[in-house]
């Protein structure tokens, strides 16, 4: 009878740690100036987590468990405390996110270095992270602003159009757009005439549009977010009758700005990051194969960023925080075999047997200096109530 006991336990233990959960972080902005574009971003991201959980390859059989916080998108000390429990009092071992650039920051300097936490940001896109201390820690699937601000000068300059208004969210993120793109504009012999921050959660724009009006400008740049400040904006200028072509930075790009504007939008134009090809038509497919809808901004980004996490601990052995952190570089980029979206259980095995991958996934992942994505940006246009994207960049 010890003995059948003692095997019983055995298998017990066994079938436990077969099934052992690892808990990542997901920290988005589920509520405020984003909260339109964060379901699509978690669900892409938690479709990579149970990709990889479902594969059975997983460092022996292990599955993740994602976790969820609010960033806000805004407010640092919700988002400090929302990552602070995810830490705490979930012990997740990495986060995916955040989102906005001033929140990722407060998360990454005042909670994930202080606890050895590895963050992959699917959003974050102020130039300002890029130099930002991390002690090795910080990552992000979408391209800095800084790339961002040139291509949309060039989209102008191709356009012919050379003097442009600017608003901007006053925060970490529209303000490292702002100078980002009015550096670039000017450069291409372009000029802009005035610039104008706004805050977001404001009932009232027409102070701001009254400044902006007041300036001869053949387009005005709303580089804010379209569920808060950057409709806003949209709306006075509108009803004031004082722009009717806008360009639009990544914040602003989502399924709500055609839907609160339509036809009012023609002639606009827009930069969100993306790329074509093998890449993001698989993780369409794989997206839809599983009832999620993989199209929308930052949704490949997100789906990425968690695969980097999941392929990043399966090279490091162990779910342990510091390996996933010193093997996020080496699974993203070459050499190895390349992985496309909806290949996770593929790669986990040629990681489990010793073997290398470079990891392309939806977006055409390729991390560059400080953990940063090389990464492509679309040309947008808006006509007829529709967004079309033009070209890649």
């Amino acid at each position: 009878m010890k003995k059948l006991l003692i095997a019983g336990s055995i298998a017990m233990l066994s079938a436990a740690t077969a099934q052992a959960e690892v808990k990542v972080g997901v920290i988005l902005g589920f509520t405020g100036p984003i909260e339109s574009l964060t379901p699509g971003m978690a669900e892409s991201a938690e479709l990579a987590f149970k990709e990889a959980s479902d594969s059975g390859a997983l460092l022996g059989g292990e599955t993740i468990a994602p976790v969820r916080a609010d960033s806000t998108c805004t407010d640092n000390a919700a988002a400090t405390a929302g990552a602070e429990r995810l830490i705490t009092a979930e012990s997740v071992v990495a986060i995916m996110g955040a989102d906005c650039s001033g929140v990722t920051g407060a998360i990454l300097a005042g909670v994930a270095m202080a606890n050895g936490i590895p963050m992959i940001s699917p959003s974050a896109t102020s130039p300002g992270l890029s130099t930002a201390e991390d002690n090795g820690l910080f990552f992000r699937t979408a391209p800095s602003d800084a790339r961002q601000g040139q291509v949309m000068a060039d989209v102008l300059s191709d356009m012919g159009v050379k003097t442009v208004a600017v608003t901007y969210t006053n925060n970490d993120y529209g303000k490292g757009l702002s100078d980002a793109f009015a550096a670039a504009h000017e450069a291409a012999g372009g000029k802009v005439v005035v610039t104008v921050p706004h805050e977001d959660g404001k009932a009232d724009y027409s102070a701001e549009i009254g400044t902006l009006s007041a300036v001869d400008a053949e387009m005005l740049a709303v580089l804010g977010y379209i569920d808060q400040g950057g409709a806003g904006i949209i709306q006075g200028a509108i009803d004031a009758d004082a722009y009717d072509k806008f360009l639009f930075g990544d914040g602003m790009i989502g399924a709500a700005l055609v839907e609160k504007f339509g036809e009012d939008l023609d002639g606009a134009v827009g930069t969100l990051p993306g790329s074509e090809g093998a890449g993001p038509d698989t993780f369409l497919a794989t997206a839809k194969a599983a009832g999620v809808d993989g199209d929308g901004p930052f949704r490949g980004e997100s789906y990425d960023a968690a695969a980097l996490i999941v392929l990043a601990m399966q090279a490091a052995g162990s779910a342990d925080k510091a390996g996933i952190a010193a093997n996020i570089m080496s699974v993203a980029n070459a050499p190895g075999e390349q992985i496309l979206a909806g290949e996770l259980g593929k790669a986990l095995k040629i990681l489990a047997d010793g073997g290398e991958v470079d990891y392309q996934g939806a977006t055409g992942v390729e991390l560059i200096g400080p953990g940063e994505a090389a990464g492509s940006y679309k040309e947008l246009s808006f006509a007829g109530g529709e967004q079309k994207t033009l070209r890649i960049r």
